[in-house]
């Protein structure tokens, strides 16, 4: 190639690099501008080419697998030419708006809504997938409640500027281009009144599925960084009471997240990641967190490290193995997901379940927990996912999820896990213990990796290929077959025996169904110990008795019966699980005919608790089954 060829090539490609990056969706959001809980957003879209074209937010977002109609938070949405003439604006449905005269289209602008307190009618969204606009406090910003995409144009660039407080910080797995650019020089929005306490940080990604892919959280600044291999993984926190920092929350999940890296290779496919985590004061009924490709988001309530230690650890450990799947291992409906006529992948057994099996095997691997208790994990596992049904194919269950086995999807937690487990167990029995699940994963990653999709119809084969022919069998079985794992005789190749008439122990509320009674106190029906027999070792240690209403648990009032009970015995399970050295209960009992206060206290403890099965290690292992465990849970 000549010269003058290679220069009017070289010419030719920073033309086409100009005309991409300078034609991107420019969002701004005021979070200065609040106003019945709504904020105001303002969109300057990319050069629109049709005459008509239809706005969407999304029905569904990916990690969640139920419908939001995250629409229905927008209102008064308008369409501008560059004249600031409005342009006809038809409202199709939940989600969706058709502008006319499109070509025209210069600014488009509605305010939001958030759903952590809405009264709008339509589907419950789980919080970690929420938004909330509290001015002056608190902003959740979950993408998909605030910014929508134009019909076939899903792969362009966005740019994000957000207008804030003095002090404010943006908690995100992004990394910002701007931090702190004062308003005034920066931007003039519509109303907005320009100061020097005001400032606009801004983000770019590379398209529509990025951006979902990534929350934000802004608040006054509470942060924290810990170095995991080649990554600063970020921990931004809001807890309304000061109760929880991102500073313990960082020193008490270090240690698996750098067991993860050790797990992974010892360098991560991120070199950042960020937690972001929602902690309420409110009455919660339930709680958890969303993964995503380089971040995370929280959303529980509100208490001491102490009390949430073990549990953050847990839930931690879980979603930063998200960086392996979907973010290197996805199928083409993941890679590309349609948000408004979403189409399901048949491998949650591996998106969810694989990452939930390794949140408990990098513990056990690298001493987080004893394998005594990584066996109560697992017997958990099987117990609850014999309430769900075994027979039904985890590949039709993952097709299914969102509408006709919506009601099976909480066993890609439970029986997904066990999978990952007998999956682990059959590979390292073909190979003599020297390749695993681990392996196969790390693998796939390399196959795949981040910018490439699988075939849904496809992977099962390519792990044939990476793996045994046996394996096949193994797919075709348990997790496309209807054939329920045999739990038995996985286990007995590890040296582990499965018990169905045993026990297991557990920490304990002290009271349940059969001891407790309900007994009018100041005018409320209120919890009394009925049977003083079926008190458990910790009810009698703590000495309770028959007829006693029970007023207060761990120094804490005990609400009377209605919608705050279980979000409170919620809370102190939390506590009774996390550490809680003493247990303590406050209640009025009849002392020679009058109702006096009783404090009563006994150091806490588990307790023998009936199980339908429980896994045990044998007794006397062959020299074989010890060799395989070794393999499968580590030198413990």
């Amino acid at each position: 190639m000549n010269k003058s060829k290679l220069t009017m090539l070289f010419i030719g490609m920073i033309l086409t690099t100009s005309v991409w990056a300078i034609n991107p969706y420019k969002y701004t959001v005021d979070l200065t501008r609040v106003s019945d809980d709504k904020v105001y957003v303002e969109l300057t879209p990319p050069k629109i080419k049709k005459k008509e074209i239809t706005f969407y937010l999304p029905k569904i977002v990916p990690g969640t697998y139920a419908i939001a109609d995250y629409g229905r938070m927008v209102s008064d949405l308008k369409a501008y030419d560059k004249k600031g003439r409005e342009l006809e604006v038809e409202r199709l449905d939940d989600n969706s708006w058709k502008i006319k005269n499109a070509k025209k289209l210069r600014k488009v602008s509605y305010w939001v809504e958030d759903t952590y307190d809405t009264e709008k009618e339509g589907p419950d969204i789980f919080q970690p997938a929420g938004t909330n606009i509290e001015a002056g406090k608190n902003f959740v910003i979950n993408t998909a409640g605030f910014f929508g995409y134009f019909e076939g144009m899903k792969k362009q660039e966005f740019e994000l500027n957000f207008i804030r407080e003095e002090g404010f910080y943006g908690g995100t797995g992004l990394k910002p281009e701007k931090v702190g650019l004062p308003v005034s020089a920066s931007v003039s929005l519509e109303g907005n009144t320009a100061s020097a306490a005001k400032f606009m940080d801004r983000f770019s990604v590379e398209d529509y599925d990025r951006l979902i892919d990534s929350p934000l959280m802004y608040n006054k600044a509470d942060t924290a960084i810990v170095k995991v291999a080649n990554a600063d993984v970020l921990v931004a926190s809001y807890s309304p009471n000061g109760k929880i920092t991102a500073k313990e929350i960082a020193g008490s999940i270090s240690e698996v997240l750098n067991a993860q890296s050790e797990f992974l290779g010892g360098k991560l496919p991120v070199d950042k990641y960020a937690f972001i985590l929602y902690f309420t004061d409110q009455p919660v009924t339930s709680y958890g967190a969303l993964e995503h490709s380089y971040s995370s988001f929280y959303y529980m309530p509100e208490s001491t490290i102490d009390v949430m230690g073990q549990q953050l650890q847990d839930i931690a450990a879980h979603e930063f193995f998200h960086i392996v799947t979907p973010l290197n291992i996805h199928s083409e409906e993941i890679g590309s997901f349609d948000f408004n006529n979403p189409k399901m992948s048949r491998h949650l057994w591996m998106y969810e379940g694989i990452t939930e099996y390794f949140a408990g095997s990098v513990q056990v691997k690298h001493g987080l927990i004893s394998p005594e208790e990584y066996l109560g994990v697992l017997s958990n596992k099987m117990v609850t996912a014999s309430q769900f049904k075994d027979e039904l194919p985890f590949t039709e269950l993952s097709l299914g999820a969102l509408e006709e086995h919506a009601d099976q999807y909480f066993n890609v937690y439970q029986k997904g896990a066990l999978i990952g487990a007998a999956l682990d167990i059959r590979l390292r029995e073909l190979s003599n213990g020297e390749y695993g699940v681990q392996d196969m994963m790390a693998d796939l990653s390399k196959k795949y990796g981040k910018d490439v999709s699988f075939k849904d119809d496809q992977l099962f084969d390519e792990i044939v290929k990476l793996t045994y022919p046996e394996i096949k069998d193994f797919i075709e079985t348990y997790i496309s077959g209807k054939t329920p794992i045999p739990y038995k005789e996985v286990m007995e190749k590890v040296g582990i025996d499965l018990v169905t008439d045993g026990s297991t122990k557990q920490y304990t509320l002290v009271i349940s169904q059969s001891n407790i009674a309900i007994k009018q106190h100041d005018g409320k029906p209120t919890l009394a110990i009925g049977n003083e027999d079926a008190l458990d070792d910790m009810g009698r240690a703590l000495g309770l008795k028959k007829d006693d209403i029970l007023i207060k648990m761990n120094g804490e009032t005990i609400p009377p019966l209605g919608p705050d009970i279980n979000a409170f015995f919620g809370e102190q399970y939390q506590k009774i699980s996390g550490g809680l050295e003493t247990m303590s209960m406050t209640v009025l009992r009849d002392v020679d005919g009058e109702l006096k206060e009783v404090e009563l206290s006994a150091p806490n403890k588990q307790v023998d608790v009936p199980s339908p099965l429980t896994l045990k290690f044998t007794e006397n292992p062959t020299e074989k089954q010890l060799a395989l465990r070794k393999h499968w849970i580590g030198n413990n």
